[in-house]
Parts: structure tokens; C-alpha cells; sequence
């Protein structure tokens, strides 16, 4: 007799599919990409994913049959499974990791555990104690979940109760599946078809003489719908009377009325399509048809733009004719703050053909995504994303924008998978035989390298659409001014004038500072003791608004002491500052003007990026304070002035691509000034005014950061001459990660895996209350990534096998950054 079996993927950290037993009427209808129940473990159940269908049973267990097919055709392409699996295997990511990074909790059903009574005997019933004798006398009403017995006995563990229970005959546990996606139902009214076939509507209004706002209501029925057949919503008729749900609740008893609600898709940006004719510059047309050309014979091409430039109109044009194909496109951004105006413009043009999906948005707004994707839905052709829409079910995928492509955003740090957007946009569109245009204005050096070596195609814009001119950017020297005694907080005196100048010409004003909160330390001036997290290595930042200390990495929290907590004393003071504290500066400067925040703390809420961007763009806010956000792709046409704070903070940060950051994050957040007519102004603070970088950004010298970087990095191993894999090894005790990450290491260093390096304390040696340890191995051009790759796969599960190591966590980090 022939058997039939599924290898399916489970929501767990697990490395590889399970085996599940089928029908042979299941193994004809089911294929790759189907959602299914399966039970695994004593008594959960999950959702997997069919990845294979066969006929060889395993050979190390038992395999359990699978409990129920979840749908009628599959939510996950063949060509996503593949993805998926070139995603498991360049960043050594468990396949179960992957599968709950893409889909949407929503088509993740969840098993919950349901406690169902037995009948038992009156004797029985009268031995139960008096916490059995609670739960089972709320059973005689409904079959209730763990968490509700839970909170009937206000206690935190009811595990082993329900266990006895269970044991004795007295319960039965059963799984319960819920479907997690509730669709957006929209309630509507019309005119009772059945009451127009007995009443005239003269007496139907006659009728309701007496009842002045019923008649009001009913009239709304009737505007635009002379017939008052069709189907009005219930929240249009509202806002046009003043009619409350009472009015509409009598209609729909006397019958004048029926209701109906229908299902509808979340509106998430509503922009109409405008009519305005854009033309293009010569330099936009010539890049526009280089890109083109190049799109002939490679597959990757870089646009290199000068801020300002007009790369979007370029961008726009390619959209246009990736949609008279008939074909999807995914417009990918580093930041959700951007998602504002991006999706504007491109509604201005292409109406609803534009969704949006990032995790701002609910899981029913991002099923609703993608389900439109998985259908090809005419609204959602052009998918506007942050890194995570990459997992997004495309079925005739054409072209991938990877705006801003050097960006820091794009690279996934925590959880699993830790994988890159941009890297791993090329693959997906090498799989959906689709076309990649990477833009930005500083191109990543690995981006410049591929490009110079002939890997990737090359356009380059270098001038600013309108021929506005780029910028003038100068510094200031803090030594010379701190030594002058013209600094009021962390202003000098010649920026302090600058904004006065920028405001007296009603133009506005970014400020860049790359600290959030509003003091970054807290310190006794007696003993010199500065609050710390009780489970990191860092010290607590200020945040005056809610007079809290706060930990940026874990969350902890505390109340600012009125005592040092090491002497007792009252003798307490900030130092250094945060984005809060330069907004309060600039308020006691300019008390008349308004200053905006936009940092991680200012931008928590749904909306909260839009409302801010849209307030600067129509100029209530004439002064923008913010972090690294306000340095991404932003567009303000009346911004003149940018000034950063500190450049010293990103200059001296102990990374190999300090530098290079340094340059991008400079000349993109200079990029903000003077874009239209008026030639902006840049005015960078630092110590440090003669730092070859700090010139390089001044005289927009791309080429010569590249050069430089280049040969550093080439002298000391680092990408793009060599790929570097972080292994990071974490436990609660000091001793045990020690003693863990050395046998790593000693044994990638036997195995003549790379350069292994280390093991080494990172910046942060402690945080969440665990101790960490870097080992950081590279490989070199000559070798094998993939025999480093399977020595260090190998190696974990040797460490995984020793007792004392199996309490460590190791992650494992391809191409960090």
C-alpha cells in the first residue's frame, strides 16, 4: 500500500521541514505554499507550511498525520519557498525563523489550550478541593482557556492543577484553533425594496411626518440615488445630518430601511490622482534612457544622483512603463518616515494602483496587503515597503527600487533572519527574473565596488534638477569657539546668527543631532557616580519629559533620584545632550518660532510621522530638530538652513565603516538645504575641522572617500575584499560565555576556517543581563564561503551537544554591519 507524506515548515526556530502523513485524496490537492494545521509537541497546534509532497516515510520517527488544510489554494508561491531557502542559507537562518518573519500573524493561526468538564458522580464532585471545585463549577457554563482559569483563581500557574484534574477523569484538554484576520466589514443602508413594492415613497414619507429626523435621514438615501435602491454607508449619511444610530435603529425596525454589511479593504493613504504635466530636465531624460540602456545587459544598475537631483521623476517614468506590462513593482525605503511623501507623489500619479506595507500597520491592514499581492490585485501594483516587504507573495514581480540603497535601515539586526534588503532585493529579483535600480547620492562602497568592477550598471546625475546649486557648507571649530566663550548650550554664536538670518527670511530650519533623549548622563558632582541600567553596561539617559531615567537598549526604567545612590548626595546634573534638550535650547532662543522633535520617542504612534512631516512641509513648524530620520530622503522645498550639532559622534564611532557613514549621513542630511532656487546653507560643529572627511563633505569629493576607503579596507581585509561573519556568543554568566566562545573559537581556528578573530567584549559587554563575546571570522576572496559556512554550522552543533555550553545562546550574524 502506498503511503503519502508532506515535509511542511513550522513557526519554530527549527532547521529544517518535519514530516506529516497525508491521504492519498490530500496528496492529490495539496502542493507547495498550502497552509496546514499540524500537531507538534505533547498537545500544540500550529500552522506549517507545505514545502514538499513524497512518498518516503522518515526514517527516525513516527510521523503524525496532518489535521486540517487551512485553505483552497496556497497563500505562498513556489517562487517565495525558494527565497526563503536562499535566505536560509546565505544567513545561516532556521527556515521556521524565516517563515514567522513573513507571513502576518494573521495567517499564523494560534493554538490555544480549551479545558471542557466531565461528567462525573456526585462522590466525585464532593472530593474535589475547593480551587477544583471553582473551576469545575464554571465548566457547567462554557468550556474555558487556560489564561481565563487563570484569572478565576488569581493565580500565576494553574498547569499542575489542570494536570491532576486532567489524570483523575474530572477535565478533558482540548486545542482550539483561531483565526486570527477579522476583514473590515463597512455597514450600509438602502431604501427596503419589499416596502416600495406596497408604498408609494409620497407615503412613505407621509408616514414619517411626525418623526422629523427619520425624514432627514431618509432623505440622504435619496441624494445622488433617485431611486434610493442603492447602497449608502452608514458613516457617509451621518456626517451629512445630525442623526444619531437611534434614528437610523428605528428606520430599519419599521422596515422603511434594510442593512448590510459588506467587506471592504483598509484605506491606509488616500491621495487623488492629479492632473499636472512634470517635465523633464535634459540631464533626468539622459539618465532616464542610460538607465534603460543599461537595463539591456545587466540586471543591477545603479542611479547616482546628486540631492536633488530628481532621481523620484526618474524612478516614476520607470514605473510607468513596468505597469503598461501589466506587471508589479516593489518600491523599497530604508525608514517608515518617508513612506508619507514618497506614496503622495506616487498617488498623485498613479491613483490606487499604490499600497503600502510596513509594521506601523496593523496585521489586518498588512493581510489585507497581502492578499491583494497574492491576487494581483489592480491596487496593489506598485508596493511601497520597508526591508520586510521583500516576503511579500509577488506573483509577476518586474522591477525593485531599492531607494537610499546605502542605508543602515536595510540590514535586519534582531531577530532571525539577520539579512540584508538590498543584497537580498538582488536575489528575489534574479529568482522573479525582475530588474533592480539602485539609487542614492552616496553609494555604499560595496555598491561602488560592484559597480567599478562591471558586476552592476553605472548612471550618474550630477546636477540638481532646475539647476538649483548644491549647498554651501562651512564648519565651525567647538575648540576655538568653547575657548572664545561663544557656545549658549550646543550652539556657537555663528550658528545661533545663521538661524536668526534663515527666520527673518520666513525659510526653516533642520537641526541634526544623533541623540535622542535629553541628557545622555546623569552624574553626582560630589562622588562622580552616574546612574546605570541594572541589566546592561550602559548608563541611563535623561528624558525630561517624563522625568524617567531610561536604559535605549532594554527598556528599563526609573524615576530621576533626588540622591546620588552612591553618597547620598543632592548634587546631581546632566552632561552632554539629547534631541529634547536642544529643542528646549532653540525654544528659549527663538520662544516665538515652533520647534518640532523627530526622533524614536516623537514617532511611536501610526500616524505620528505623517502628522509631523506634513506640519513642516506646510510650515507651521519652522525648525525641525531630529536624529538620523531627518537626514533620509526627505523633501522640504523651504528648508535653508541644516545644522548639525556634533559631527565628532559619528567621526570617532569604533566601526570600519565610520568613516563612510560619516560622509553619507553629512552630505544626505546637507542635501535637505535649498532645494529649490535659493542655494542653502550647511553648518557643520566639530572639534575636528580639518578631518580628511570633514573636507571630502565639504567639497562633495565622492570619489576620493572611495579611493581612500578603499585602500583601507583592502590593506586590513575588510568587504568588500573579504566577508566577514560575527558569531556572537551571550549567557547570564560571565565565566560560562568565556569559556564558550574560546572552544569556538579554538576550534574554527583547528578547522582553518577564515581569520577567526577574537574572542573579544563588544562595546556593550552586558546587556539584558546577559554577558556577550564577539568572534568575528573573514574570508578572503581565495576561499570558500560556502566550506567556512558548513565548518561553522558544524562546529555549533558540536557546541550545542556539550552540557555545560547548552544554556548559551550563539547568533550568528553574515555580513554585519
Amino acid at each position: 500500500m502506498m503511503h503519502y507524506f508532506a515535509d511542511v515548515l513550522l513557526p519554530l526556530s527549527l532547521g529544517k521541514p518535519f514530516t506529516y502523513g497525508l491521504s492519498a485524496e490530500d496528496y492529490k490537492f495539496l502542493k507547495p505554499g498550502f497552509r496546514v494545521a499540524v500537531s507538534f509537541g505533547k498537545s500544540k497546534v500550529y500552522t506549517a507550511v507545505v514545502v514538499k509532497l513524497h512518498t518516503n516515510p522518515p526514517q527516525r520517527y513516527t510521523p503524525k498525520f496532518i489535521e486540517l488544510i487551512l485553505e483552497e489554494t496556497p497563500s505562498i508561491s513556489e517562487k517565495q519557498l525558494q527565497f526563503w531557502d536562499w535566505l536560509s542559507q546565505y544567513y545561516l537562518s532556521k527556515l521556521g525563523d524565516i517563515l514567522r518573519a513573513a507571513l502576518p500573524t494573521t495567517l499564523l493561526l494560534e493554538s490555544e489550550t480549551l479545558v471542557v468538564k466531565k461528567e462525573i458522580s456526585p462522590e466525585e464532585k464532593n472530593q474535589l478541593k475547593d480551587e477544583e471545585f471553582l473551576i469545575y463549577e464554571a465548566l457547567e457554563i462554557k468550556a474555558l482557556s487556560i489564561s481565563e482559569i487563570i484569572d478565576i483563581l488569581s493565580k500565576k500557574s494553574v498547569l499542575g492543577l489542570l494536570q491532576d484534574m486532567f489524570s483523575r477523569g474530572v477535565v478533558d484538554l482540548h486545542q482550539k484553533l483561531h483565526e486570527k484576520y477579522i476583514p473590515k466589514k463597512v455597514r450600509s443602508v438602502r431604501l427596503s425594496p419589499s416596502l416600495l413594492k406596497n408604498q408609494s415613497l409620497e407615503g412613505i414619507f407621509d408616514s414619517l411626518k411626525n418623526a422629523p429626523k427619520q425624514k432627514q435621514l431618509l432623505v440622504g438615501i435619496f441624494d445622488q440615488n433617485p431611486k434610493g435602491d442603492q447602497w449608502k454607508r452608514v458613516r457617509d449619511l451621518q456626517k451629512k445630518s445630525t442623526v444619531g444610530p437611534a434614528t437610523l435603529r428605528a428606520l430599519i425596525s419599521k422596515g422603511v430601511l434594510e442593512e448590510e454589511f459588506f467587506q471592504e479593504d483598509r484605506k491606509l493613504y488616500d491621495h487623488e490622482i492629479l492632473n499636472q504635466s512634470f517635465k523633464r530636465s535634459d540631464a533626468q531624460q539622459k539618465a532616464l534612457d542610460e538607465v534603460k540602456e543599461s537595463f539591456e545587459d545587466k540586471s543591477v544598475v545603479l542611479l547616482e544622483g546628486v540631492t536633488g537631483s530628481g532621481k523620484t521623476e526618474i524612478y516614476i517614468e520607470l514605473i510607468r512603463n513596468t505597469l503598461k506590462k501589466g506587471q508589479q513593482l516593489l518600491y523599497l525605503l530604508p525608514e517608515i518616515s518617508l513612506t508619507p511623501q514618497i506614496v503622495q507623489r506616487l498617488q498623485n500619479r498613479f491613483g490606487t494602483a499604490v499600497t503600502v506595507y510596513h509594521s506601523k500597520f496593523s496585521v489586518h491592514e498588512r493581510t489585507e496587503v497581502w492578499n491583494n499581492i497574492l491576487n494581483d490585485d489592480p491596487k496593489a501594483r506598485i508596493i511601497v515597503g520597508t526591508r520586510s516587504s521583500l516576503f511579500l507573495p509577488f506573483q509577476n514581480l518586474g522591477l525593485l527600487i531599492v531607494d537610499e540603497e546605502h542605508e543602515l535601515s536595510y540590514k535586519q539586526f534582531d531577530p532571525s533572519p539577520r539579512y540584508h534588503a538590498r543584497d537580498s532585493a538582488v536575489v528575489l529579483a534574479g529568482i522573479q527574473n525582475a530588474k533592480v535600480l539602485l539609487g542614492s547620492a552616496t553609494p555604499s562602497v560595496e555598491t561602488s565596488f560592484n559597480c567599478k568592477s562591471g558586476k552592476y550598471g553605472r548612471v550618474k546625475l550630477t546636477e540638481r534638477y532646475g539647476a538649483v546649486e548644491l549647498p554651501e557648507i562651512s564648519t565651525i571649530d567647538l575648540k576655538t569657539a568653547f575657548k572664545k566663550k561663544q557656545i549658549k548650550g550646543g550652539f556657537t554664536e555663528e550658528l545661533i546668527t545663521a538661524m536668526e538670518q534663515t527666520l527673518a527670511m520666513e525659510k526653516q530650519i533642520i537641526l541634526f543631532h544623533n541623540k535622542r533623549g535629553y541628557a545622555p548622563v546623569l552624574e553626582c558632582l560630589d562622588c562622580g557616580h552616574m546612574p546605570q541600567c541594572h541589566q546592561c553596561d550602559v548608563t541611563l539617559t535623561y528624558h525630561q519629559y517624563t522625568d524617567q531615567l531610561k536604559c535605549h537598549y532594554c527598556g528599563f526604567q526609573i524615576a530621576v533620584p533626588q540622591n546620588c545612590h552612591a553618597c547620598g548626595m543632592t548634587n546631581l546634573s546632566t552632561k552632554g545632550m539629547g534631541t529634547q534638550q536642544i529643542q528646549e535650547q532653540v525654544s528659549s532662543f527663538f520662544p516665538n518660532t515652533k520647534v518640532a522633535r523627530m526622533d524614536w520617542d516623537t514617532t511611536r504612534g501610526k500616524w505620528a510621522f505623517d502628522k509631523l512631516i506634513h506640519s513642516f512641509a506646510a510650515q507651521d513648524v519652522k525648525i525641525l530638530v531630529g536624529t538620523q530620520m531627518v537626514v533620509k530622503g526627505l523633501d522640504f522645498e523651504n528648508v535653508h538652513l541644516v545644522g548639525v550639532l556634533n559631527a565628532d559622534h559619528l567621526l570617532n564611532f569604533p566601526d570600519f565603516r565610520a568613516h563612510e557613514r560619516t560622509y553619507q549621513m553629512l552630505r544626505q542630511v546637507a542635501g535637505r538645504a535649498g532645494r529649490k532656487k535659493l542655494r542653502g546653507k550647511v553648518m557643520i560643529q566639530t572639534y575636528q575641522p580639518n578631518h580628511p572627511i570633514i573636507k571630502q563633505v565639504i567639497e562633495g569629493n565622492y570619489e576620493q572617500m572611495f579611493s581612500t576607503q578603499l585602500d583601507d579596507r583592502k590593506e586590513y581585509h575588510y568587504p568588500p575584499f573579504s566577508r566577514m561573519i560575527r558569531i556572537l556568543v551571550s549567557h547570564s554568566d560571565l565565566e560560562t560565555v568565556k569559556k564558550s566562545s574560546e572552544w569556538i573559537t579554538n576550534v574554527l581556528q583547528q578547522a582553518k576556517a577564515g581569520e577567526v578573530l577574537g574572542p573579544v567584549f563588544p562595546t556593550i559587554a552586558r546587556l539584558k543581563n546577559r554577558y556577550r563575546m564577539h568572534i568575528l571570522v573573514k574570508i578572503g576572496t581565495e576561499q570558500s564561503r560556502d566550506r567556512v559556512k558548513s565548518i561553522i554550522s558544524r562546529t555549533l552543533e558540536r557546541f550545542e551537544s556539550i552540557a555545560l555550553f547548552k544554556s548559551c545562546r550563539v547568533n550568528l550574524d553574515i555580513d554585519p554591519y
